[in-house]
Formats: C-alpha cells, sequence, structure tokens
C-alpha cells in the first residue's frame, strides 16, 4: 500500500487572516485541489491539522476517495515535523508520499516516480536549486515516525534535520522533469501568490493557458 499525508496545520502567517488551507482558489478549496491530484496514485490518505479546522477540512474533503482520515495535532503551532509525526503515526502504508496543503501543482506521475524510487530505501527526496523538497517526498513511514521522534528530541523542528536519522535517496532536478514540472513544487505562501496561481487555473479551466 501507498499512503499520503497532507500536512495542513500551519498558521500560515504570510498569508492573511484566512485558513489558506481551505482558501477558494479558482472555485475549489486548495487543500481538495492538493488532495485530487494525489488520491489517484495512493492507497491511503491521512489528513494534519489544528483542531479548529477539522470542520471546514471535513467540508472540502467530502466525497473524496479513498476516504481520508483527519487527525488532529496533539500540540498546535509546533511547526511541520510535530504534525508530519502526528499524521504518520495514523499511517498504516509502508511508505508515505508528504505534501504540503499549499502546493496546488503537484503531479501525480512525480508522486509514483518517487514512490519507485523509495523503494528500499527510507525516503527519496527531491532536490532543486541546492534545496531538498521534504514537504513533497516520499518517506519509510515507521523510519520517519523514528526519525522525527529523535531529531525533535535533539530539540530540532525543520524537516530537513530529520533526513540525517534516515537512508535515503536524492532526486535532482534532471530525473524530477522526466516526469514532471518544476512547478510541482510551487508553494503558495502569500495572498499574492495565491491569486497568481488562481488566474493561472482560471486560464487553463477556460483553454486560455
Amino acid at each position: 500500500m501507498r499512503g499520503c499525508l497532507v500536512v495542513a496545520g500551519g498558521r500560515s502567517t504570510r498569508f492573511g487572516e484566512e485558513d489558506k488551507a481551505v482558501a477558494d482558489l479558482a472555485g475549489t478549496p486548495m487543500i481538495r485541489r492538493v488532495v485530487d491530484r494525489v488520491a489517484p496514485v495512493v492507497d491511503e490518505l491521512v489528513v494534519n491539522c489544528r483542531t479548529d479546522q477539522l470542520s471546514t477540512i471535513g467540508d472540502a474533503l467530502v466525497g473524496v476517495e479513498p476516504e481520508p482520515t483527519v487527525v488532529e495535532d496533539p500540540v498546535p503551532d509546533q511547526g511541520p515535523m510535530m504534525g508530519v509525526l502526528a499524521g504518520l503515526r495514523a499511517v498504516e502504508s509502508e511508505y508515505t508520499f508528504v505534501v504540503a496543503c499549499d502546493m496546488p501543482f503537484v503531479d501525480p506521475s512525480l508522486v509514483a516516480f518517487l514512490f519507485d524510487r523509495a523503494e528500499g530505501h527510507d525516503a527519496a527526496v527531491p532536490r532543486t536549486d541546492g534545496r531538498f523538497q521534504t514537504t513533497q517526498a516520499v518517506y519509510r513511514t515507521d523510519a520517519m515516525v523514528n526519525a522525527c521522534t529523535a531529531t525533535l528530541a535533539r530539540g530540532e523542528r525543520r524537516l530537513s534535520e530529520a533526513l540525517s536519522e534516515l537512508e535515503w535517496v536524492t532526486i535532482d532536478r534532471e530525473p524530477i522533469e522526466c516526469h514532471a514540472s518544476i512547478e510541482t513544487f510551487e508553494n503558495l505562501n502569500t495572498a499574492e501568490a495565491f491569486e497568481a496561481a488562481a488566474d493561472r487555473l482560471n486560464r487553463n479551466d477556460h483553454g486560455d493557458g
């Protein structure tokens, strides 16, 4: 089985007052766009969020198959690694694709490729422009739970720090671009980026781009 964990518990302070996870992106909640793109290539879906998001995220994901399991942050506002750890503890699959809820252009072809490359390793992590894309990567579920636990115990909160606990493979730009545009890693952190993405999606939906 192949699992997917969507991390949605961040406060998105650069985005404004609205919860960007469920913000309307060209007619669809952003988290729904992420889930709809990934769902066809996974067997299990888990979403991590804050308690105050449960209702709106539940509404946004009505009708999704496989039916998502929604996991609350045990302690809110502790950063993405805590959210990843909480979410992965609910995953039953051996390998899990971890993706942030603000990456609506995630490419399912790349997701499938990352699962293939992770086989026999603890993770397959893309790297673009010298940066590891830790929130669009595949992890061996149990190994990443242990890695996050150990990393948090050291006082580290960045997901990239957990890689030191894993035996993993790097996926560089050339093989990535055999399966996806680099647009797959675009994350919408600001209202301006969100509006630009909405314009692009609207043009595509009307056959203009």
